[in-house]
């Protein structure tokens, strides 16, 4: 293909005018915004209003079988990204899908097999998150090794607050049957995201959850998991809606040094001279007694780098848009490919069946058993159908 990606947007809400605006302004190189389609007359209306000539339909399928677009993105509810975005791709089209891939881990099976039967389309999914140069530089520390082996990683995550009034302004939000969840599934994606893209994928996770704990919802407003990564090697995860002060401390400790990272824009990182337990194992009886009057310097054996990026918001969104139209056009490696959006929605499901069953769970769970935890609470809640 030459020339712009033409990119249709499914879903014309608060995300998806974002992502139109920004293809009708020319602001992203090698793409162009080639339809809309919406459900919603009124949408649908802003949409001709704020784009004149753009071809707008009632329907994903319409827009599909058009002609229009070369790709399209879906800002849709979660649990119909995968049915789109399967439908696109069987429709000869490129997709990218917006956060998180799906609700539960089955449907996002079967999105990425089907995905891998049609390896001449690009499959990508929106972890803008992936684009901040601050993560991107922490990542390549830990790959290099330069703080060692990863030993123990914790992030507190809490800078989520929303009132009441967030929560009623939608039939579907906070929802099980609407919405697939509350704070895992709708705010807090992106950290699960970069937390298992720099410090790996977990074994299994032990959860407590609050649901409805400070709202008057269904679904969880404050979560604290505890994942055992293997080899002593463990990771803590805590968010929440409720705190109006909210945190974002993400800490990483290696066997040769610590990386501390303040707000998602600051990072501290610590690099050992030698190992740990090598230092330990230096220190004799009398350098004890030195250590604890202040004498032993350990100082020198530590040096410290303080890393900061300029990060303007929109800018990332925008570079994964960027990116996925360039792997269309000329190859240029994806920063977030599709399939990688199992990972945040299974350690999501995962951390839900340990705080409803109450004991840990392995990574690799009885996708059935899940499914029928949760159709158990779509049945409660009597609004919505049931999953399968």
């Amino acid at each position: 293909m030459t020339g712009e990606v033409r990119i249709g947007i499914i879903g014309y809400g608060a995300q998806g005018s974002v992502y139109a605006r920004m293809l009708a302004a020319g602001e992203i190189t090698g793409a162009s915004l080639g339809a809309v389609a919406d459900h919603d007359a009124g949408r649908r209306a802003a949409a001709e209003e704020a784009h004149t000539g753009v071809a707008l339909f009632e329907d994903y399928p319409s827009v599909l079988s058009s002609g229009a677009v070369d790709a399209v993105i879906t800002t849709i509810p979660h649990y119909l990204h995968p049915e789109v975005a399967i439908a696109a791709l069987d429709a000869g089209l490129h997709v990218l899908v917006e956060k998180p891939a799906g609700v539960y881990t089955a449907q996002v099976r079967e999105l990425n097999e089907f995905a891998a039967t049609k390896p001449e389309q690009t499959f990508a999914i929106m972890f803008n998150q992936r684009t901040n140069p601050l993560y991107r530089r922490i990542k390549e520390i830990v790959d290099a090794g330069e703080i060692g082996k990863i030993r123990r990683s914790n992030w507190i995550i809490t800078t989520w607050w929303r009132p009441q009034g967030y929560y009623d302004q939608s039939a579907w939000r906070a929802t099980w049957g609407g919405e697939g969840g509350g704070v895992l599934v709708n705010q807090a994606p992106h950290q699960l995201d970069l937390w298992q893209w720099i410090c790996g994928v977990p074994q299994s996770v032990f959860a407590k959850a609050a649901f409805g704990f400070r709202r008057d919802i269904a679904v969880e407003d404050e979560v604290t998991a505890v994942v055992d990564y293997g080899d002593g090697a463990t990771g803590v995860f805590i968010t929440a809606t409720h705190d109006l002060i909210g945190t974002d401390r993400f800490e990483i400790l290696g066997d040769k040094g610590k990386i501390v990272v303040d707000g998602s824009a600051t990072a501290t990182v610590t690099r050992l001279s030698e190992d740990e337990r090598a230092i330990s194992e230096s220190v004799s009886g009398d350098n004890v007694r030195k250590m604890f009057k202040g004498q032993l310097r350990l100082d020198e054996k530590q040096q410290t780098e303080t890393i900061t990026f300029d990060s303007a918001w929109g800018s990332q969104h925008a570079e994964v848009i960027r990116n996925f139209a360039a792997h269309i056009l000329d190859g240029e490696p994806l920063l977030a490919p599709g399939s990688d959006g199992m990972n945040g929605v299974r350690l999501a499901n995962a951390i839900h069946l340990s705080a409803w069953l109450g004991r840990e769970v392995p990574l690799d769970f009885d996708e059935s058993e899940y499914l029928a935890e949760l159709n158990a609470r779509i049945r409660d809640e009597g609004k919505f159908p049931e999953r399968s």
